[in-house]
């Protein structure tokens, strides 16, 4: 099973309403995404803080649907 980009941007537009979301499927295969997210939600928090907050927008589809995702976090 695997992750449609619709569906990857749909959970993380809802996570982060303000940010910028670039997605990539780096396989071709719906299982592995680079996503780069600018969001203000970031400020202040070290990379490890803003990684968790992305994983927890995905609602535990981590290791599911999603089999990996590259991310690149930052603050506008």
């Amino acid at each position: 099973m695997a992750m449609t980009y619709d569906a990857l941007y749909a959970d993380l537009r809802a996570g982060f309403p303000d940010a910028t979301i670039e997605l990539e499927d780096t396989a071709g295969d719906g299982d592995h995404w680079r996503a780069r997210i600018v969001s203000s939600a970031f400020a202040g928090l070290p990379r490890v803080r803003q990684h968790q907050l992305v994983y927890a927008a995905l609602g535990g589809k981590m290791g599911g649907v999603l089999h990996a995702l590259a991310l690149e976090t930052s603050v506008p």
